[in-house]
C-alpha cells in the first residue's frame, strides 16, 4: 500500500508511524485507519521490528476523528437512520484491537493533544510519554456521542470510576502533568526532549526479550477481569512459554556470566 496520511519506517528494529495530517491536528478518517492498519500489520506479519511508536506529525498526536472528512461516520452515504457506529466496526476498533494484540511492544509518544479516538489510542500504549504540552480529552459529549474507541473500558480501569466519569460528562482537558499524576502516562518530558526520551525507551525495547514482552502485555490484559486464582494460572502458562524461549536461556547465561544479555527476541 502507498501511504498518503501517514509515514511509516523501521530502522534498527523500532518502527515508527506517524499520522501525517498536520493542517487538521492529525485528524482519522477511514483512510487514514485502513493506511494505519496495514503499517500495524506489517509489524505484526513482516517481523523485522521489535517495538512500534506511534506519534503524530506537528503540534497533535491525533485530534479524533475527521468530522469535516466523513471519519464520524465513515464518509459513506447510507439510507434511514445514521449510523454513527458503524465506522467503528469496520475500521477503528478493528486498529485498536490489532495494536493490542501486537507481538512486539507499543509506544505512542504523545506529542500533542489527545482527543477522541486519538485519545484511545494514545492511551492504549504499553508506555505512554507525554511531552509537556500534550493534553488528553473524551470530546464526544460535546457534539451529542459518547466516548468510543475502547475509552469506557480503558479509563476506569486506568483512573477509576469518578475521574473517567467526569472526564467523559465534562468534557474537559486532562493535562500531562495531570494525566502523570491520575495514573493515565508512564512519563511526562518537555517538549523539545519528547523524540529523545521515546527514542531510549524504543531503543531498551527493541534490544529486550521480545516474547517475554509480548506475553507481558498480554498477561496484564487478561489478568484485569479475573480472580487472583485465575491470574496465578495466566501466570503460570505464560512461564511455562518464556521458559522456553532462546532469550531465557540467553539471559540465564548473562546473568551467572555477569555480563549483558544480547537478546535476539526469540
Amino acid at each position: 500500500m502507498t501511504y498518503s496520511h501517514i509515514n511509516f519506517e523501521t530502522e534498527n528494529g523500532i518502527a515508527t508511524l506517524t499520522i501525517n495530517r498536520p493542517q487538521v491536528m492529525n485528524a482519522l478518517h477511514v483512510g487514514v485507519i485502513e493506511e494505519m492498519i496495514d503499517a500495524v500489520d506489517r509489524v505484526r506479519d513482516e517481523g523485522t521490528a521489535r517495538v512500534l511508536v506511534l506519534t503524530g506529525t506537528g503540534r497533535a498526536f491525533c485530534s479524533g476523528a475527521d468530522l469535516a472528512g466523513g471519519g464520524a461516520g465513515g464518509g459513506a452515504k447510507r439510507s434511514g437512520p445514521p449510523d454513527a457506529g458503524s465506522v467503528l466496526e469496520s475500521h477503528f476498533n478493528p486498529l485498536l484491537e490489532r495494536l493490542f494484540a501486537l507481538p512486539v511492544p507499543f509506544i505512542t509518544s504523545v506529542n500533542g493533544p489527545a482527543a477522541g479516538a486519538g485519545c484511545s489510542y494514545a492511551l492504549a500504549g504499553d508506555i505512554v510519554i507525554a511531552g509537556r504540552s500534550a493534553y488528553f480529552l473524551q470530546a464526544f459529549v460535546n457534539i451529542g456521542l459518547v466516548p468510543d474507541v475502547g475509552s469506557t473500558w480503558m479509563l476506569p480501569r486506568m483512573v477509576g470510576r469518578a475521574r473517567a466519569q467526569a472526564m467523559m460528562m465534562l468534557g474537559e482537558r486532562i493535562s500531562a502533568e495531570t494525566a502523570l499524576d491520575w495514573g493515565m502516562v508512564y512519563k511526562v518530558v518537555d517538549d523539545a526532549e519528547l523524540a529523545t526520551a521515546t527514542a531510549a525507551v524504543a531503543q531498551k525495547l527493541a534490544a529486550g526479550p521480545t516474547q517475554s514482552y509480548a506475553l507481558i502485555r498480554a498477561g496484564i490484559r487478561e489478568c484485569l477481569d479475573k480472580s487472583l486464582s485465575e491470574g496465578l494460572m495466566v501466570e503460570r502458562r505464560n512461564q511455562l512459554l518464556a521458559g522456553r524461549s532462546a532469550d531465557f536461556v540467553e539471559g540465564v547465561s548473562a546473568f551467572l556470566q555477569k555480563r549483558p544479555a544480547a537478546f535476539t527476541g526469540k
